[in-house]
């Protein structure tokens, strides 16, 4: 992102209220613009030219072209290492990186038979692919080692596999609901998976960040300007704290499985509806390409509410971390720290 450039001024934030929940909803809805993707070398080099310009004082003021810099900056580079992040691993390829497993997760809920392998094969594409976005997208001041993230990966997938096959099996052997009723949570298997999964992995994957802290840096100052609230953030870590890791993993686990509600239950349930129209009765060879039109509707819709549930750029109290940041007794002060996403 555009903080890991060099340049003694600091860019603003966003051209958002990114105290108020729907300031970082247009902020992440920024973020998660596939239009980024076609950005090209050139432009992106030109991008990162025009804002380095402006750390360095060259450029005075933000205009619309330097926002737009910001805007492919951020979407493009890692906030903490300044590099470029894979593209199917970055937000704004995220639905589309999502869009075939999440809709190969819903096909053995919409057969009379399922099959075994399906499940663990879609949960174990899926847990894979989850793997890879939060290694991407991860604090890096706490890297994982290649063995932890091996490790990580197998007790996800396995948490994955053993619930969706549990319930699977389980919810057809339920005697005290209706049939209608068991339709609906057979429906349900996939998300609760994915839910339980989805948290479990990002605490797996970043477990090292919590072992070993992530840097936190103070809050020079906070100003109010024209309803939005401003802050610089010293570049200088005070340290490393666990505290503020064991937070952002939580935030960023919390989002996830935010973030799967919508995307597994509602295209589920519509489709419940739908297969009962005549419409789609007589038209079955468009069963599939519907349940990918929901799943991509309802991911582009949510992706920008979940993520901004939480500020990428946290700030809290030295108070609420270890004694170490406030043992001089200056506990009410603030500091920042990358949540990650």
């Amino acid at each position: 992102m555009a903080s890991s450039l060099s340049g003694s001024r600091q860019l603003p934030d966003s051209r958002y209220d990114l105290s108020s929940y729907w300031g970082r909803v247009r902020q992440c809805a920024d973020l998660a613009d596939p239009r980024t993707l076609f950005t090209s070398a050139s432009q992106l080099n030109n991008s990162i030219n025009l804002l380095t310009n402006y750390k360095h004082g060259k450029i005075q003021e933000m205009n619309p072209e330097l926002w737009q810099a910001k805007k492919i900056v951020d979407s493009t580079l890692h906030p903490d290492t300044g590099n470029p992040v894979l593209l199917p691993f970055r937000m704004s390829c995220y639905v589309f990186s999502n869009l075939v497993v999440t809709a190969g997760m819903l096909i053995p809920g919409m057969k009379a038979s399922k099959s075994w392998k399906g499940i663990l094969g879609w949960q174990i594409a899926n847990q894979s692919l989850n793997v890879a976005i939060n290694s991407a997208n991860a604090n890096q001041s706490a890297p994982l080692s290649t063995e932890t993230m091996i490790k990580s990966y197998f007790m996800a997938v396995s948490a994955s596999c053993t619930v969706a096959l549990g319930l699977t099996h389980m919810v057809p052997r339920i005697s005290f609901v209706t049939q209608q009723t068991k339709t609906i949570l057979k429906r349900l298997v996939p998300f609760a998976a994915v839910a339980s999964a989805g948290a479990l992995n990002v605490f797996l994957m970043r477990g090292e960040e919590i072992r070993r802290g992530i840097d936190v840096f103070p809050v020079i100052s906070s100003t109010e300007h024209d309803g939005q609230g401003k802050m610089e953030i010293s570049e200088k870590s005070l340290g490393k704290s666990s505290k503020a890791a064991f937070l952002a993993v939580g935030e960023t686990a919390t989002s996830r499985v935010i973030n799967a509600i919508p995307v597994m239950v509602v295209p589920s349930l519509l489709l419940l509806r739908f297969q009962k129209t005549e419409w789609l009765k007589k038209r079955p060879s468009l069963l599939m390409p519907v349940n990918i039109g929901l799943v991509f509707l309802t991911s582009t819709i949510a992706l920008p509410f979940a993520l901004a549930i939480f500020p990428q750029r946290q700030v809290i109290r030295k108070g609420s971390l270890e004694e170490k940041f406030s043992g001089d007794g200056r506990k009410d002060e603030l500091v920042a720290f990358n949540r990650g996403i």
